[in-house]
């Protein structure tokens, strides 16, 4: 395997990365995505493209597109066996690399991250943020488990492979960005449960300037 920089990230990579994707390979998650993107969704306007870091095999993406069709999806995927799922939809174009390495080809109307921010080290969370503002055309959402201040959380047995901060509130002070909507999913939800998740849609202020 590929030496990489984290723990976090050869976590991901390996073993515990392609067993997620089994446990996770359900399409009655693509139902409560859907109701999840069209809140945030509903907040934008112009959206022709989306880029997602950490796509595993690719559910928020076929929720977005049950919602928007005409719509050009990317996924940046580290895990190698959900990255070859991913490569074989036809819609989405799919890049095999750490986020941590990944380099913009071209901006996105939206740049995507859920469930993903809360596994990065924490050293690293500024070149994550960078990225996604650097993604970005226009829009960011951004879909963690939230905590006012920055703590640690056993994750099935793992130390230090989950963190819940403000990730969102991070970015807007680090970069001149707006805050559009944000809202709360709720994993006893009595037709659409998800983790207890915080989902927050950011707007660049200067998205007009074509920067």
């Amino acid at each position: 395997m590929k030496e990489f920089k984290t723990e976090q990230e050869s976590f991901w990579a390996g073993a515990f990365g392609d067993e997620y994707i089994d446990r996770n390979n359900d399409h009655k998650i693509i139902s409560s995505n859907t109701n999840m993107f069209s809140q945030v969704l509903s907040k934008t306007a112009g959206i022709k493209s989306v880029i997602e870091f950490g796509s595993n095999i690719g559910l928020n993406l076929y929720a977005i597109r049950a919602l928007m069709k005409d719509v050009e999806f990317s996924a940046v995927e580290i895990n190698k066996k959900a990255f070859s799922i991913l490569k074989e939809v036809e819609w989405i174009k799919a890049y095999n690399q750490t986020i941590l390495e990944f380099e913009p080809d071209y901006q996105r109307d939206l740049a995507l991250i859920k469930g993903v921010l809360i596994h990065v080290n924490p050293e690293e969370l500024p070149k994550v943020y960078e990225l996604l503002y650097k993604s970005s055309r226009k829009y960011i959402c951004i879909a963690e488990y939230y905590n006012p201040t920055p703590v640690s959380v056993n994750y099935r047995g793992n130390n230090d492979r989950l963190f819940k901060r403000d990730f969102a509130g991070e970015m807007m002070d680090k970069f001149d960005l707006s805050l559009i909507d944000y809202g709360f999913c709720y994993h006893r939800d009595n037709n659409f449960p998800q983790d207890d998740l915080n989902w927050f849609l950011l707007e660049k202020k200067d998205h007009n300037r074509g920067k």
